[in-house]
């Protein structure tokens, strides 16, 4: 079997990449009386000993390099019932923070309410990886949100997307 030898078409990338489905988070931060974020779907674990996580973002970032500077982040994991939150901290230039309802952190970060669960992180690392930045966080606290919400906001082929609550058997 032979493959082209072809660069890689970036919106064909995206596609395929699309159909890896994906829970939504939104990273944020507190610095100089501001509150800053942006929403992130590029989320994962790293380790368990020390517990330590990961997200990547555009190395054009305007929330990040506050982030950055901050040097702790907390990163909310969004509910179903969520989608104008993430969509909120999704776009540049606007007050991402109107309306919404958060709460200090231990680490002193905004932990936004009716998020399925948050970690309160630490920046361990960061490092550059073609045009995004993946920064590894030392999980320094976690708790989950007193809300009725059981359903995590997930993105799938472009679109937010909800699983069907299922009993194991």
């Amino acid at each position: 079997m032979s493959f082209p030898s072809n660069a890689i078409e970036p919106l064909s990338f995206r596609e395929a990449l699309g159909h890896y489905a994906s829970g939504i988070t939104v990273i944020t931060s507190h610095i100089d009386g501001e509150p800053i974020g942006f929403t992130c779907q590029s989320f994962y674990s790293v380790s368990m000993n020390p517990p330590l996580v990961s997200f990547s973002v555009m190395s054009t970032s305007a929330s990040y390099p506050k982030i950055r500077q901050a040097g702790r982040f907390v990163v909310n994991i969004l509910s179903g019932e969520q989608i104008k939150i993430s969509n909120q901290f999704a776009r540049r230039g606007t007050d991402k923070w109107h309306g919404v309802e958060w709460q200090e952190s231990p680490l002193g970060n905004p932990i936004i309410v009716g998020s399925l669960h948050w970690l309160d992180c630490e920046i361990h690392a960061e490092h550059s990886a073609g045009d995004h930045l993946i920064v590894i966080g030392e999980v320094k606290a976690l708790n989950l949100q007193e809300t009725a919400a059981t359903q995590p906001l997930l993105y799938f082929k472009g679109q937010y997307c909800n699983i069907a609550a299922h009993n194991s058997v």
